[in-house]
């Protein structure tokens, strides 16, 4: 019975998944006349659709909307009982529809026009209503539904939505919307506190350094002030740092440590990262060297802070 079900599991995403490489061989230029209506376009998308075609209009309205292009899921029904005034005429309407006769959709498709609104049909008929309505028709057609009984919407709403995704996508890049647009839209996630926060944002402020030639004792009350860390400094530049690694390991070796001075011990050329790095890029350096803290540099490679891994991660940059 398991192998049964895994068969019938991997029969249902090897369906869409061929049906997915058919219409991804099917694009051509009328592809571009869609990107160049969205990405030209000085009003909002508006995507609709009926019932499992609503449900995927709904889902790319929202991947435009999150990629920098206002975009608003109108139900068909509910544009002939007012919403229609959500419309204007420098929009552009991207229709989901199988069989592209669906009768909610005619209503829609009227208005649409009576207002000069260009329609980008997303339909397995190109000769059927909506294609003939549309000014840009993409070819959304299956050869089979995954369902068994060839009632559900299965493979042709894949391939709808990810006609959608392609056409958000395209308009993303077309438009230079960049990670920073992304952030900016979405800083309430976890994905945009990565993408906005930076180091300066969670780094300590430098509360004590010590000089090439202080004793091991102020390094150790430096170590302890920085969470494991001091900082050596030299005109004004970090000289060298000294960890508490590097403090165990010397100890181990000298048991008269605490006389020498930090320029004997400290690493000269320390890793070092600047206040308005990313602070998930230093997470992930920080990780990779295996390294708790770091020096953070300023405007003219002043020492501002110190930042440490722990601190980076109970932050969510990671």
């Amino acid at each position: 019975m398991t192998d049964d079900l895994v068969a019938a599991g991997r029969r249902t995403l090897e369906l869409e998944a061929s049906a997915l490489t058919r219409a991804a061989g099917r694009l051509d230029r009328r592809f571009g006349d869609a990107v160049a209506l969205l990405a030209g376009a000085l009003g909002r998308v508006i995507v609709s659709g009926v019932g499992k075609s609503g449900l995927i209009a709904r889902k790319i309205a929202a991947t435009f909307t999150s990629t920098g292009t206002p975009a608003s899921f109108l139900h068909p029904v509910d544009s002939l009982h007012g919403d229609l005034g959500i419309v204007g005429r420098k929009d552009v309407a991207i229709l989901v529809s199988k069989s592209g006769e669906s009768e909610e959709l005619f209503g829609l498709i009227s208005s649409l026009q009576r207002l000069e609104v260009p329609i980008i049909a997303l339909t397995g008929e190109r000769a059927s209503s909506l294609g003939r309505a549309a000014a840009v028709v993409l070819d959304a057609g299956v050869e089979q539904e995954a369902c068994p009984l060839r009632l559900a919407p299965t493979t042709s709403t894949t391939v709808a939505l990810a006609l959608g995704d392609a056409l958000a996508v395209a308009v993303l890049e077309v438009k230079g919307f960049t990670q920073d647009d992304f952030a900016a839209l979405h800083p309430g996630g976890a994905l945009g506190r990565k993408l906005l926060l930076q180091v300066r944002d969670v780094m300590l402020p430098v509360g004590g350094t010590v000089r090439p030639d202080s004793p091991m004792r102020d390094v150790v009350m430096a170590l302890a002030h920085h969470r494991g860390l001091a900082i050596v400094v030299e005109t004004g530049r970090v000289a060298g740092v000294i960890s508490a690694g590097d403090l165990t390991r010397i100890a181990e070796r000298d048991g008269d440590f605490l006389a020498l001075p930090a320029a004997e011990v400290m690493t000269r050329t320390p890793r070092t990262t600047t206040d308005d790095t990313l602070a998930a890029a230093v997470t992930g350096q920080m990780e990779r060297v295996g390294i708790m803290a770091m020096p953070v540099l300023g405007e003219g490679g002043r020492l501002v802070g110190v930042v440490h891994l722990h601190d980076l991660m109970r932050a969510g940059a990671f």
